[in-house]
């Protein structure tokens, strides 16, 4: 069963050389392709020098800025029975691939994610990372590494062509095919915005922007509240 690895990047090179080295661990077969938004740090250039130096073949892409639209353009880009999108600031923990595979071999099982952890220790960021949350689909955001077939993929479309909550839209949508599993390993995610803006403060407008795509808002109305997708303001 090879899995397709899809990074979307944009100005990441301080953090896509880790994130390499964590699939690098990885069991295949697997295939592994950057998809670049614009970096005007090198990171495409920093992807393919840390690929060589891990032993990987890195295959990277260039699309148009947004992150819908470069996973949409690596899941494309060539075969692969599964497909995981992993964030640029996100490392897969020891085994990851063999705990995808194993829970593929469930034919009513579609996809699902990892649980998340972060690399900053507190109180706050503790909290954010219980189980309790973890298994609900409303939370399996992008930076939990989902997984899913490709057919289920492309059976809904792929990613919506969309600022925000790219991810959460196409877990409710591969839903409807089947089973979404929640593994219990961990990914470790960054948490440089939460040291940067401060944890409580940063979660709570994560927060704000998170209850508005419940409340089917329109993406122009909340959008500007979350300063790292495409188009927003801050």
């Amino acid at each position: 069963m090879t899995v397709r690895i899809v990074i979307p990047t944009l100005d990441e090179a301080d953090q896509i050389g880790p994130t390499l080295a964590s699939v690098a661990r990885q069991e295949g077969p697997f295939e592994v392709v950057v998809v670049d938004g614009g970096s005007s740090d090198g990171t495409p250039e920093v992807a393919v020098r840390e690929g060589h130096r891990l032993g990987l073949d890195v295959r990277v892409l260039s699309a148009a800025r947004g992150r819908a639209q470069q996973m949409n353009a690596g899941a494309a880009a060539a075969s692969g029975d599964v497909l995981l999108f992993l964030h640029a600031d996100t490392r897969l923990p020891a085994g990851a691939l063999a705990h995808v595979r194993r829970t593929l071999t469930d034919p009513a099982v579609v996809g699902g994610c990892f649980r998340t952890t972060f690399d900053l220790g507190g109180f706050w960021m503790r909290l954010w990372s219980l189980p309790l949350w973890m298994r609900w689909h409303r939370f399996a955001f992008g930076d939990r590494a989902p997984f899913v077939r490709r057919t289920a993929f492309e059976a809904v479309g792929g990613f919506p062509d969309q600022p925000l909550f790219e991810d959460l839209e196409l877990v409710r949508r591969v839903r409807r095919l089947g089973r979404f599993a929640f593994l219990d390993a961990a990914v470790v995610t960054s948490a440089r915005r939460f040291a940067q803006h401060g944890p409580l403060r940063q979660q709570l407008r994560n927060l704000v922007v998170w209850g508005a795509w419940n409340l089917r808002l329109p993406p122009r109305w909340f959008v500007p509240l979350y300063p790292y997708a495409p188009g927003a303001r801050g």
